[in-house]
């Protein structure tokens, strides 16, 4: 059963992504999503942003409830990450049209930082593929192997595969078949110095 619950009232973003699901350069286009996580002391859930140039995990908070502050929460992490606000200027933030994402304190958010929002449509799990492909591989990878009894030890395993496994051992054919952190150091060492 999917989280996303539509506020049919809501703002209606634009789809800037258009399922092109790469980019060019660091902080162009990000997406995310929200998937749960079962326990047997009941579902956590997590909420992802990715950066769509190296497929960098840039947050990944999880939370008691899949809600519009877990979202925000993950939107400051990821602008901390990359350095703040002026390093991410119109950067590009795509998800589903999930009442979490339209909620007017996350819209409110957005704007603060220079994020602009976009959105897929209504139903269609296409329109967020490449935050649904990282779900995937989250399912692959990690949730088929546990049984999670506690919800402490979830948060923990999950935890050591987003940050010391993903970002720095886990290779993407997007980026080269390098882990994102090593396809950016790459990236960035290529870049001429500032005059």
């Amino acid at each position: 059963k999917g989280l996303t619950r539509q506020d049919r009232k809501a703002p209606k973003f634009p789809d800037l992504v258009r399922r092109d699901f790469t980019a060019t350069t660091p902080n162009t286009k990000w997406v995310g999503d929200v998937t749960g996580i079962p326990t047997d002391e009941g579902k956590l859930y997590m909420a992802t942003v990715i950066d769509l140039f190296s497929r960098k995990l840039l947050a990944c908070p999880i939370g008691e409830h899949p809600d519009a502050p877990l979202c925000m929460d993950a939107i400051k992490i990821a602008v901390a990450v990359r350095g703040g606000k002026q390093a991410i200027r119109d950067v590009v933030f795509h998800s589903d049209r999930g009442s979490t994402y339209t909620a007017t304190d996350f819209m409110k958010l957005c704007r603060k930082q220079g994020v602009r929002q976009s959105m897929g449509r209504v139903g269609s799990c296409f329109d967020n593929a490449a935050a649904e492909s990282f779900f995937s591989t989250l399912e692959h990878e990690v949730l088929s192997r546990h049984h999670f009894t506690t919800k402490a030890e979830a948060r923990e395993v999950i935890g050591v595969w987003c940050y010391e496994f993903y970002n720095t051992r886990r290779r993407h054919s997007t980026a080269g078949m390098q882990p994102p952190d090593r396809y950016e150091a790459r990236y960035a060492d290529d870049q001429p110095a500032a005059a």
